[in-house]
């Protein structure tokens, strides 16, 4: 299996420097990966390095918790874009999954793809799976499927794992309407393989060197 077409590439520790994103925007290019995913503050840096690859470059919004207000999060998808940005890594509101405030969720979730629609960008939805029921993870795949969201993405990898049975689930609700990023604790090809099989149609990682061994 060629892995590296499925790969975003990933850095979001907080005491990254320049240096490990420039070492990241490498690596990425030099293996054909999909995308780098790091912090908003470095997408200039990234956009600037990988201008003239095949390489997106991918950040994330109200992250790692999701629980600022949509506005927020909009101008965050409009400033990311306005510096370079052709992914956007969105968390779901999780406090409003948890109240059942599922009006709110939808209007979260709509807002911030029609964000990052209108400027021709895509967008992965972040659910963070490990900490949802099976019930809500097919309600928030039902809503990411009416918003056309283009990814929805399993965890943030800081308050959860990537696991199979989400995938396999997800897979089943979306259907194909929707892509899957699989994210959170792959570290080796194995893993990686397995999730493309569960339906994964890229996979968050930041040991991507590792997984082409």
């Amino acid at each position: 299996m060629d892995l590296n077409s499925y790969i975003d590439h990933t850095l979001l520790n907080p005491d990254c420097a320049t240096d490990d994103i420039t070492r990241l925007c490498e690596e990425a290019r030099q293996h054909q990966f999909a995308a780098v995913c790091i912090p908003p503050y470095f997408v200039r840096h990234a956009a600037q390095l990988l201008q003239e690859s095949d390489v997106k470059v991918a950040t994330v919004i109200g992250f790692p918790m999701g629980y600022a207000s949509t506005p927020s999060k909009i101008e965050e998808i409009k400033r990311a874009v306005d510096e370079g940005a052709d992914e956007i890594d969105a968390v779901v509101n999780l406090c409003a999954v948890k109240s059942g405030n599922w009006n709110y969720v939808q209007n979260d979730i709509d807002s911030m793809t029609t964000a990052a629609h209108l400027k021709g960008k895509v967008i992965k939805i972040i659910l963070e799976t490990s900490l949802l029921e099976e019930d809500e993870i097919r309600k928030l795949a039902e809503i990411c499927l009416e918003s056309e969201v283009d990814y929805v993405k399993t965890s943030t990898g800081v308050n959860g794992q990537a696991d199979l049975q989400s995938v396999r689930l997800l897979n089943e609700v979306l259907d194909g309407k929707s892509k899957i990023k699989a994210a959170g604790g792959i570290r080796t090809r194995w893993d990686a393989e397995q999730y493309v099989d569960a339906g994964a149609q890229r996979i968050g990682s930041s040991a991507g060197p590792s997984l082409l061994n």
